[in-house]
């Protein structure tokens, strides 16, 4: 028994015990290794030090004779022409100033970070351009000499003028206003700017979930174990936000979604699509400019709001793509009218309600996984996210105010892993799940002061969503910028109940009003592009690739060759035969649209086929009804039936009182 040994051997993936013997030959317990890490015979080496020195050959030495002795440290490094594995062990070579090292984030805490080798198994990732931008930053903060305290020459500097790290806590909370949260490249730049230079580091995501593939007990609900059981977490409020800046471009934007609750009293939701950007302000900040709002399909009450399905989601992202622009966050309304006749609106979102309720929270960190952030130094090629929440709600002045928000790290991990729920009579407080035979949940905790000032630890059931909330500033520009340049306004998507339709009635109305104005200025819409792409009679989806470059490029001449195409000469002459006009009547014949000859303006052609009908015909009467008419306790619904599809719409305004269900 006095043979027996242990030998440790270090690999790219981590530590491992090797049982052996003082007299086992190298050749044995190199074999062992490879079966302990899972190499073929010639797809590693092994070292006796980290540099790659005294290398352990597979011969027919003892270990005993190679002085390997109980408890010693080998090392092992894979083979380049590895097919199992083909990673490499960090040395001890500083990283540049071009390469950014990696950080950490344990279960307990967002912002830890553990001492995890750092290899090159994470996923190679397409990140972001504003992260490959910040990445190659200096960041740091220069100061100027101080004439008071300086005593050095202008080539010299001294603790009162020397540069500042962005990460800087003093310098933040002296600026005007006092930064709470520092960027995330700043927080990257402060895990990593020790003497290790983050060779240790490793942005890990938080998992709630327990660990497959333990084998040493039966599954859950009958079994668990410290390996496979995920740890406690202990909220915190996050240092750090992925996010410094949400600023529109105009106040346009804003004021047409806002139009839907002034008209109708109902709340509203949007997608924003924009842009990331430099934010100036903060070191290596990062802003979210907006540059449209796409109105999804929904049902909306004064007190609630239901997202409906979407067939157009994938377009419109698709559309955005090629205008150069992402889906950056969401916003929604909560305003009560306080007195319409000035337009004021009550104050409700303070301190002594709530700022985003908990079922908002949820909703957040569900749409923040959705978009999340992808990142070359995470194991999972992906680490919180980018993706911002806005509110529309009253302000402390009685003005309409947009706030942003985004949800924590942890916030999103308790979403993603289903163990937050909202509490059904408080708003602002959520309730950490409890472990079922379904699912296993971990405890959540948070820390908050007692009655005497003293820290104390309590159980997350329920818990206040300020843990979870990170608060970002919402601006627009003291000189407006415009990606989508029209001066018109076409009918914004998903707004029946107001009776604004996107057809082409309403795209000839909207052509007749730009009769004065460049081709490029026309189109340049974002919801008339949408429109033109996602209409039913004749979707230019395949065929408007060109006209999208001119709009992001601003390129006359790319829309002027677009407009001499196919498909807009059959987009023309649908508007001038909309409505059994011609074109002259809508002062169409100015945008290069075909006029009707006067010989045919007796006849009137068919909104929905290619009939002429003769003058003086109040009803058609074709091979089988067009027109319906449907009674139904007071209510008075025209349904017309598409005879090209089979798809139905309303026709005329809806008429019906509240008592109604149609």
């Amino acid at each position: 028994m006095g043979d027996n040994i242990i030998i440790r051997v270090q690999s790219p993936d981590g530590m491992k015990k090797i049982p052996s013997t003082k007299r086992e030959t190298a050749a044995a317990f190199l074999k062992k290794v490879a079966k302990e890490f899972g190499f073929n015979s010639n797809g590693f080496s092994v070292y006796l030090n980290r540099n790659k020195t005294g290398e352990i050959l597979s011969q027919n030495k003892t270990l005993s004779l190679l002085k390997i002795k109980h408890g010693d440290m080998l090392f092992l490094f894979p083979s380049a022409s590895s097919s199992s594995s083909g990673e490499t062990m960090d040395t001890a070579t500083p990283h540049t100033s071009s390469s950014l090292p990696s950080i950490s984030s344990s279960s307990s805490s967002s912002s830890s970070s553990s001492l995890i080798p750092r290899s090159s198994s994470a996923p190679q990732v397409q990140e972001d351009e504003i992260d490959q931008y910040l990445a190659k930053q200096d960041g740091k903060i220069y100061r100027n000499r101080d004439p008071q305290l300086c005593r050095h020459g202008a080539l010299g500097k001294c603790v009162h003028c020397v540069p500042l790290e962005p990460f800087d806590e003093d310098y933040l909370n002296h600026l005007d206003p006092p930064v709470k949260h520092m960027s995330f490249h700043a927080y990257l730049r402060k895990l990593t700017g020790g003497a290790d230079k983050g060779k240790f580091a490793a942005l890990e995501n938080i998992s709630c979930k327990i660990k497959s593939g333990c084998e040493g007990h039966p599954p859950w609900p009958e079994g668990i174990c410290t390996k496979c059981q995920p740890s406690a977490i202990t909220l915190n409020r996050q240092k750090y936000r992925h996010v410094d800046n949400i600023m529109f471009e105009n106040h346009t934007i804003a004021d047409r979604f806002l139009d839907f609750w002034r008209k109708t009293g109902s709340q509203r939701m949007g997608y924003l699509y924009g842009r990331y950007t430099e934010h100036t302000d903060i070191p290596l900040g990062i802003r979210a400019e907006v540059a449209a709002i796409y109105e999804p399909p929904q049902s909306a009450t004064q007190n609630s709001l239901e997202l409906l399905e979407d067939p157009k989601a994938a377009a419109v992202d698709e559309i955005a793509a090629k205008l150069g622009l992402c889906k950056v966050g969401w916003i929604f309304t909560d305003l009560l009218s306080e007195d319409t006749r000035i337009g004021t609106v009550h104050y409700t979102r303070n301190q002594d309600s709530f700022y985003l309720s908990a079922e908002e929270c949820i909703t957040a960190g569900y749409f923040q996984n959705q978009h999340s952030n992808p990142c070359r130094l995470s194991r999972d090629g992906s680490f919180g996210s980018k993706f911002v929440t806005v509110v529309a709600t009253g302000g402390p002045d009685n003005q309409v105010h947009f706030e942003g928000y985004q949800v924590s790290n942890q916030c999103m991990a308790l979403v993603r892993d289903e163990c937050l729920l909202p509490c059904k009579d408080a708003p602002e407080l959520g309730y950490a799940k409890e472990s079922s035979p379904e699912q296993y949940v971990p405890d959540v905790f948070y820390k908050d002061k007692d009655k005497f000032g003293n820290d104390v630890t309590f159980l997350a059931r329920p818990l206040p969503v300020e843990y979870l909330i990170i608060d970002i500033t919402t601006t627009f520009p003291k000189d407006p910028q415009y990606t989508f340049t029209s001066t018109q306004r076409f009918p914004i998507e998903n707004r029946d109940l107001l009776g604004e339709t996107q057809d082409f009635h309403s795209l000839a109305t909207y052509l007749s009003q730009c009769s004065s104005v460049s081709f490029l200025d026309i189109v340049s819409d974002f919801h008339l592009l949408l429109f033109l792409v996602t209409n039913e009679v004749m979707p230019l989806r395949d065929s408007i690739g060109l006209l999208l470059d001119a709009v992001k490029t601003s390129n006359e001449q790319l829309a002027q060759t677009w407009k001499k195409s196919e498909q807009w000469a059959t987009i023309e002459q649908l508007c001038s035969t909309e409505g059994g006009q011609p074109s002259s009547s809508l002062g169409y014949e100015a945008m290069g649209g075909p006029a009707v000859p006067a010989s045919s303006a007796a006849m009137w052609s068919c909104l929905h086929c290619t009939f002429m009908n003769q003058p003086g015909t109040e009803h058609l009467k074709p091979r089988s009804s067009r027109w319906l008419l449907k009674a139904e306790k007071d209510a008075l619904v025209y349904i017309q039936i598409r005879l090209f599809s089979s798809s139905w719409s309303l026709e005329s305004p809806l008429q019906y009182n509240h008592s109604s269900k149609l």
